[in-house]
């Protein structure tokens, strides 16, 4: 493939809150400029820093707004080392031409593991009794402490964090049942109910994997609290807006609930801190982490490895594959061809245009693939030399062009 029409050592990269060194490595060994922050930075200040940069890479809290994608004007996209990508502005990146990319699939395993290590500690009252062997207090008490085996797991939300769960609980010798809104194929002898309800009057344990939307915004309340069996554990480990904390304490404190374990909440620290206030902090058999789901070694690795090799191949070749919020398109490059990339608004008669400027400069196509979304379009084009430049700038020049760049 040839080189980029922007000199690869001049395409600026900033990695922010501590993203893992791998995917340093890789953008510097294309020959990028790379520079990691370890911590999130406040919308005024990435609004400065990012005024000359291509690539940007995130985790879960840098926001990305729309202020913030408006003074890029040298973005080109926008990597989420993570999963989630509620902090990020995605209909105005749309509008601004800009691809985000995230890693859904990287941290699965570490979180599965977490929810089946907090299902024992749960079981076991294991918190409390570390909590008092600490403070000098010998509690060797069996009451209340079960095992797991046979105890019935409820999963709401079995994507792939979900499903894996499941797994991992059946080999622990749990029934598995699960809702979820779509259909999903079950994993085992997970079990789907239809009903919600249903899931949580059967469970004895139940565990949280959805992610943040607007019908998932406070979906856990008092009601469904109330729903499920006395003495029954909640989990949550997917977003903190998701479940009524007062409610979910209130529910402790009456002992309708038996425990709890939570990663995530409404509002949390910008950083390593002091002093975090939950209703849930003192209460019993609760089990209180600072959202490390996928915090480990090897998740983070992985995440560091996907997310980077996405970007680096989006900057390389103008693939969107595996976006979050574009019209997904790669196409092989073509040899001895110079590449044109081009988002514009979705409206009938761009492709005819854009056809018509390469037909008049008598121009040969040699491969190009569109697609669309409800607002944009997206264009890879791949003309002979010679006329890539006056082609670029008539197309740039529509007046449904968003961006338009010689890529190679």
């Amino acid at each position: 493939m040839s080189e980029t029409s922007f000199p690869k050592s001049e395409i600026k990269v900033l990695l922010l809150e501590g993203v893992h060194p791998v995917a340093n490595q890789a953008f510097a060994a294309e020959g990028f400029a790379v520079e990691a922050v370890k911590s999130a930075l406040p919308e005024a200040e990435l609004i400065e820093r990012i005024r000359d940069v291509h690539v940007l890479g995130i985790r879960s809290k840098t926001q990305v707004t729309p202020a913030v994608l408006d003074a890029g004007k040298r973005l080109l996209t926008v990597g989420a080392f993570c999963i989630g990508t509620n902090q990020i502005a995605l209909r105005h990146a749309v509008q601004a031409g800009v691809p985000v990319f995230n890693a859904p699939f990287s941290n699965t395993r570490s979180v599965a593991e977490l929810i089946m290590a907090e299902v024992v500690m749960l079981a076991r009252h294991l918190g409390d009794r570390s909590r008092e062997v600490h403070e000098g207090k010998w509690r060797k008490v069996a009451v209340g402490s079960h095992e797991i085996r046979g105890r019935t797991l409820g999963i709401i939300g079995y994507g792939h964090i979900g499903s894996q769960v499941g797994v991992l609980a059946e080999s622990f010798g749990m029934r598995v049942v699960f809702f979820d809104i779509a259909a999903r194929l079950p994993m085992g002898n997970n079990q789907s109910l239809a009903k919600l309800h249903e899931l949580l009057a059967a469970s004895d344990f139940v565990t949280i994997h959805v992610p943040e939307t607007p019908q998932t915004r406070n979906m856990f309340g008092a009601a469904e609290i109330a729903a499920m069996k006395k003495g029954a554990h909640l989990l949550n480990a997917s977003r903190g807006t998701v479940v009524d904390l007062d409610a979910l304490a209130a529910a402790i404190k009456a002992g309708h609930i038996g425990g709890a374990a939570v990663d995530v909440y409404p509002d949390e620290p910008e950083g390593n801190s002091d002093g975090f206030v939950s209703p849930l902090c003192g209460l019993p058999n609760v089990v209180l982490t600072p959202h490390i789901g996928g915090s480990t070694e090897e998740a983070q690795e992985s995440i560091g490895r996907e997310v980077s090799s996405a970007l680096i191949k989006f900057v390389n070749t103008g693939s969107t594959a595996g976006t979050v919020n574009f019209p997904m398109v790669e196409l092989p490059t073509s040899p001895d061809a110079h590449r044109i990339l081009n988002v514009h608004k979705n409206v009938p008669g761009v492709l005819r245009d854009i056809n018509k400027i390469v037909s008049d400069m008598n121009a040969n196509i040699r491969a190009q693939l569109l697609a669309t979304d409800p607002d944009i379009g997206y264009l890879i084009m791949d003309l002979d030399h010679g006329v890539s430049r006056e082609v670029r700038n008539a197309i740039a020049a529509l007046s449904t062009n968003i961006r338009t760049r010689i890529l190679f």
